[in-house]
């Protein structure tokens, strides 16, 4: 269902299995990261919301939205997660650098799934504007960095 229709934040929580035993990594683009900061907060926030512990929620960065490719696959190399979230923001520009990207990361974290067997969680806002963009990092459409945590905990108890 399109966000406009929908608070992208209206979970169900009394469905979400607990994940006090659960491990998580995210990893997180730094471009746009008054964006990709608000969405880190979302997504952390719910996960020990639902019992994971700090110390078992390892953060990394990458200084763009195509490096988060590479940096779920380390994730999902180097082992112990019970599932990988990536978050990121491509907001659309003048050029096609916009189809590109987002193409390559969607193409890039779906390959991921197929091939490995830790879940990959796509957190990748792909927007017109960056109002758009902070609508949905916290704004009046909730946080999909929230609704990237609770699809990780339920993927991992898949």
């Amino acid at each position: 269902m399109a966000t406009a229709l929908r608070d992208i934040s209206e979970i169900d929580h009394s469905k979400v299995p607990d994940a006090s035993n659960m491990c998580f990594g995210i990893v997180v683009s730094e471009w746009n990261s008054v964006v990709t900061n608000a969405l880190l907060k979302g997504a952390v926030d719910t996960l020990e919301r639902h019992g994971a512990l700090p110390e078992n929620i390892h953060v990394k960065t990458v200084p763009g939205s195509f490096e988060l490719i590479y940096g779920a696959h380390q994730m999902t190399l180097n082992g112990g997660y019970d599932a990988i979230i990536i978050l990121g923001s491509v907001i659309r520009g003048e050029t096609p650098h916009f189809d590109y990207i987002c193409q390559g990361v969607t193409y890039g974290i779906a390959s991921l799934n197929v091939k490995n067997e830790i879940p990959v969680v796509y957190g990748l806002l792909t927007t017109d504007t960056m109002e758009q963009a902070l609508d949905r990092a916290g704004g009046k459409l909730g946080n999909k960095g929230d609704e990237c945590a609770v699809v990780a905990i339920k993927m991992a108890k898949f």
